[in-house]
């Protein structure tokens, strides 16, 4: 038996077991937003604060919130979802430095496999909203990008939050990706660069609403405008 648990074979009744697990609990939450960003961020950080803000007021306008489950944007993004009283979930990852799960889920799924906790990300999404991060939120980033490229996921908006931050990253993709022809001037398409909350309301709930259905409790009205009952 010791043999079978530590083989290839047993592994992938592991990854089923998750699979099923994450598919069972994540079936019924209804058009969610994804949002990643850096789990170092503090409390006192500007991106904290409007995460913490976008959460609620996209809780408010009817979405489940997802993040990683971690602390600093995480942490902030499943704050707002509790103040905003819809589903607050955290996908969390079993790593070496062991993560702690941050104390604002009311959904909490812990994964051993990050590619099995990265497709319930993107299955469960109406939207990636991508803060400040790291290595981990560039990987979630160029990944959605990827599967948006080449079409293996239906378009959805991928906004990056914080210009400041990601300026230049663009700016590098423009002056070294396009010339070179590893990448095509329409891709930038795929994503699109906000500075305030309200932005990422409008540009989530417009898509909604074209592609998805009208929100329940929301209206545009002008660009920029959201007014929910």
């Amino acid at each position: 038996m010791e043999d079978l648990k530590t083989s290839e074979t047993w592994r992938v009744f592991r990854i089923q077991s998750e699979l099923v697990e994450g598919f069972e609990t994540l079936n019924d939450v209804g058009p969610a937003v994804t949002i990643f960003g850096s789990a170092r961020l503090s409390p006192d950080s500007k991106y904290y604060k409007d995460a913490t803000r976008i959460a609620k007021m996209l809780a408010d306008d009817g979405f489940s919130i997802i993040t990683g489950g971690g602390p600093g944007i995480m942490e902030a993004a499943n704050k707002g979802a509790k103040k905003g009283k819809a589903h607050s979930i955290g996908l969390n990852i079993e790593i070496q430095s062991e993560q702690t799960p941050n104390k604002f889920q009311d959904i909490t799924l812990t994964f051993r496999y990050f590619f099995i906790r990265k497709l319930m990300f993107i299955k469960y999404a109406t939207a990636y909203i991508i803060f400040p991060g790291g290595f981990g939120t560039m990987d979630e980033l160029f990944e959605a990008l990827t599967l948006a490229q080449t079409k293996k996921i239906r378009a959805f908006p991928i906004i990056l939050y914080g210009s400041e931050y990601w300026a230049g990253l663009i700016d590098w993709m423009k002056k070294t990706l396009v010339p070179n022809g590893t990448i095509s001037k329409e891709d930038f398409a795929l994503f699109s660069l906000v500075d305030t909350p309200k932005d990422v309301r409008f540009l989530i709930n417009e898509h909604y609403r074209v592609f998805g259905g009208v929100r329940p409790r929301c209206k545009t009205t002008k660009k920029f405008d959201v007014q929910c009952e």
